[in-house]
């Protein structure tokens, strides 16, 4: 089955039709799958998987341990810091001199690099910290690759592990992730407010917009709101509220997989913003990624007459230190991407130049 999530009805008359997000159960024929997953990536880029197998207790585990993390005094946080990128940081994102309202641990999901990095993190209990991440980041990236095989089958792809394949390499550069946000007093955003950052909306932007540069990216967050995905609509640009559900897992299109897809599928822009509630809200993410050295091109069967190539081929390595160079919200992807100049549709060396991303 597939459940529609309902988005609260807005009083502005220009935003009268109610946005469903799809919500898609992992339960149901792979058929069935293949179809409703393609189409939430490429209408939204987004969209959260319920009966996705992974054990409660495995989820409950790895929030405990985040939320005991979060708990313990500032300067017992700071020991497992400074983030250059991975360790305990706070307020600042990246290099460039982006903020937010939010601490988070950042980690490589080699178990190696998290057990040499677990005692700084968990000096009491380094082993069961160990134990409880990499049984964590075991089960969600295995969703990420059945996720990316059922995408693979639905665009008629030859090698439907061509996506998976990158994530599972020894030499994968997939990342761990723990937000935590405070308890925040802001009001909560309209539920279709628009793109535009004017002043009158008054909620705190507590992450803000962007996309994730991966393939794709894995999130479970407790039961407290914030989390929000731009998407294109009839009316404009639509910030469309992502109900908690601690009972789903979120799945975003990365920007990766759009390029490797020829845009036919959206990496979606999202960001976290305040909310009423007086609880903190804690996120968990697996960003599965290529190995640095892997090349990322749009696969043949997405080029055609009617979807030229799109974007330049590159490697990850080439595709991060771009991403470091630049605010968190800029749309890095355009850089990569062709620009055509065809002027006579009868020269067939310039139509094969157009369709071929060579």
């Amino acid at each position: 089955m597939v459940v529609l999530s309902v988005m609260p009805m807005h009083s502005d008359q220009h935003h009268n039709n109610i946005v469903p997000v799809p919500i898609i159960d992992m339960s149901t024929r792979r058929d069935m799958k293949v179809e409703l997953i393609l189409k939430a990536c490429e209408d939204f880029g987004f969209f959260q998987v319920i009966n996705h197998g992974i054990p409660d207790k495995v989820i409950a585990r790895m929030e405990k341990f985040g939320m005991d993390f979060f708990s313990l005094p500032a300067s017992e946080k700071l020991l497992a810091g400074p983030a250059n990128p991975f360790g305990y940081g706070t307020k600042s994102i990246g290099s460039n001199g982006d903020t937010g309202d939010l601490e988070y641990l950042l980690l490589h999901s080699n178990p190696m690099f998290v057990s040499q990095r677990a005692r700084a993190i968990s000096p009491n209990n380094p082993k069961e910290f160990s134990y409880v991440v990499n049984e964590y980041v075991g089960e969600v990236r295995e969703l990420a690759c059945e996720i990316l095989d059922l995408i693979a089958q639905g665009l008629g792809l030859k090698d439907c592990g061509v996506f998976s394949s990158m994530i599972r390499d020894i030499d994968s550069d997939s990342l761990f992730r723990l937000n935590h946000y405070p308890p925040s007093p802001s009001p909560s955003p309209s539920p279709f407010s628009c793109k535009s950052t004017s002043t009158t909306n008054t909620a705190k932007i507590r992450f803000g917009e962007h996309s994730d540069p991966q393939i794709i990216t894995i999130l479970h967050s407790n039961n407290v709101a914030g989390l929000q995905i731009l998407s294109a609509s009839s009316a404009g640009s639509l910030w469309i509220p992502i109900m908690p559900n601690p009972a789903a897992f979120c799945v975003n299109v990365g920007d990766v997989l759009q390029a490797m897809t020829n845009g036919r599928l959206v990496s979606v822009r999202h960001r976290v913003m305040g909310n009423k509630s007086n609880g903190a809200r804690m996120s968990t993410a697996f960003f599965g990624a290529p190995p640095l050295h892997a090349w990322i091109s749009p696969m043949p069967e997405t080029i055609t007459r009617f979807r030229p190539c799109c974007y330049k081929s590159f490697t990850w390595s080439e595709f991060k230190k771009v991403m470091y160079s630049l605010r968190l919200g800029h749309d890095r992807l355009d850089l990569f991407r062709l620009d055509y100049n065809i002027h006579d549709d009868d020269d067939e060396e310039e139509e094969e130049e157009y369709y071929s991303c060579e």
